[in-house]
């Protein structure tokens, strides 16, 4: 199936996109659904605690669901969230530094980690008898992280090779920078989740501390404990490891953030990494948690998944404008957008490109979508919601996910039918929302030599 590689690559590599992805067979599969059952409870110290028992394998894993992201920084003190990813697998007050993914992976296991602008995630899977392990040294990150010289100095050296890596030494590299600086001015989405190579030098040991000291505490995460466990037994040792926190005061948080009404903004960057000419050009959307996201999800389907797509079929296979065309959803909690991406042809221009694309989103406003385009963005979406929950980490990492974003866990059963409930006059009314305006950022990147 077709996909546009560019714009997911890039995007996934900035940020954990928390929406789904629909890319599964055209086929209807709500009846190979079983409901996910799960316990959930609330320990004094505000640490929320879900239970899931599947007994498919003699395994577990457990994800600390943080709620915290990048869109949580200061603006002058970026890139905080992406780097405590890294520091979290330093020292502790019982663990040596070096020795988590070596424990882990002597008992048998893996982990990983991964941060979003709204979400600071970590993951672990183990044989089942081993599920000790990694709550203990969950417990241990959660307050008992050294955040010293050794650890932080390591770290920012690996952070910052990685930011030159993703920023520098990469085609369109400050798109992600530039795209939100103009798409999400205002707000704590305005700069990637990776920051700031120049706030990630200029980091004090204390400014660290006091970030840990903020958000990393038991109120403000979701622990999801999911596979071969005794509920009962597993409370025990969830009491054991996590009971004794404190509950802290109130997060801080920065109230002041407001997105601002977006601004028309074009502009051209030569870019000597860039193999071809490409177009990105973003309108603003609607945020993860709108009700409009579900037919604005399956509007992009529509556009762009698949060589059936109209984007595809009208850029890169009838005018052959394009070798790769997209649009996809960028949604976040508190704000959202519409990024399209051309990567055009040799001895195509940027005005072709977008005349194009203006044609094709004046005729979706005009006569809306098929029956037949619609069904077939159901069935991709019903199929990949039932096949994702037949992963044991993609349960438990949905079911903090939904706690997380949403308050509500049992949306892990739930969330589909918001996509099957979605009408061709949905469809329509937030393309005429979110697509017909002039009000778009506009980044064209220039090989340097073209």
């Amino acid at each position: 199936m077709y996909k546009s590689k560019l714009i997911h690559k890039l995007l996934g590599a900035a940020i954990m996109l928390t929406s789904m992805v629909f890319a599964g067979a055209n086929l209807s599969a709500a009846g190979d659904f079983k409901p996910i059952k799960f316990e959930k409870e609330t320990l004094p110290n505000g640490l929320k605690v879900i239970y899931h028992v599947d007994k498919s394998a003699p395994i577990v894993t457990t994800v600390v669901h943080y709620n915290v992201g990048s869109c949580d920084e200061d603006t002058s003190r970026t890139g905080y969230a992406h780097f405590f990813e890294h520091l979290m697998f330093e020292a502790t007050d019982a663990i040596p530094r070096a020795t988590i993914d070596k424990n882990v992976q002597e008992a048998g296991g893996e982990l990983n980690a991964y941060t979003s602008f709204d979400q600071t995630v970590f993951h672990f899977t183990l044989p089942s008898n081993e599920v000790k392990l990694a709550l203990w040294m969950e417990s241990q990150r959660m307050r008992k992280l050294h955040v010293d010289e050794i650890g932080v100095e390591t770290q920012r050296g690996v952070v910052t090779e990685e930011l030159k890596m993703r920023t520098l030494n990469q085609p369109y590299g400050t798109l992600l920078s530039k795209f939100c600086a103009n798409t999400f001015a205002g707000s704590g989405y305005a700069w990637p989740v990776i920051g700031s190579i120049d706030h990630i030098a200029k980091a004090t040991i204390q400014n660290f501390k006091d970030f840990y000291d903020n958000y990393y505490q038991p109120s403000n995460a979701t622990l999801v404990i999911a596979g071969d466990i005794d509920v009962a037994e597993i409370k025990k040792y969830v009491r054991d490891y996590f009971g004794d926190y404190p509950k802290p005061a109130s997060v801080k948080r920065h109230d002041e953030y407001k997105l601002e009404p977006l601004k028309p903004h074009r502009e051209t960057v030569i870019d000597d990494k860039a193999p071809m000419t490409a177009m990105f050009i973003g309108y603003r959307g609607p945020s993860l948690t709108d009700p409009d996201y579900y037919a604005v999800s399956l509007l992009g389907d529509i556009l762009s998944s698949g060589e059936s797509s109209r984007l595809y079929q009208r850029l890169v296979d009838k005018d052959q404008i394009a070798v790769e065309a997209g649009v996809s959803p960028f949604a976040v909690r508190g704000a959202g957008a519409f990024l399209a991406q051309i990567v055009l042809a040799s001895g195509k221009t940027t005005d072709e490109a977008e005349k194009v694309l203006n044609e094709e989103i004046a005729r979706l406003l005009k006569d809306g979508v098929t029956d037949k385009e619609l069904t077939k963005v159901k069935n991709m979406c019903e199929s990949q919601f039932v096949f994702g929950k037949k992963d044991l980490m993609s349960k438990a990492q949905d079911l903090a996910r939904y706690e997380v974003f949403f308050g509500d866990a049992g949306m892990i059963n739930t969330e589909l039918d918001k996509y099957m409930a979605v009408t061709k006059a949905d469809i329509l009314r937030v393309a005429k929302k979110y697509l017909g305006t002039d009000n778009k950022v506009v980044l064209i990147y220039e090989p340097k030599n073209s």
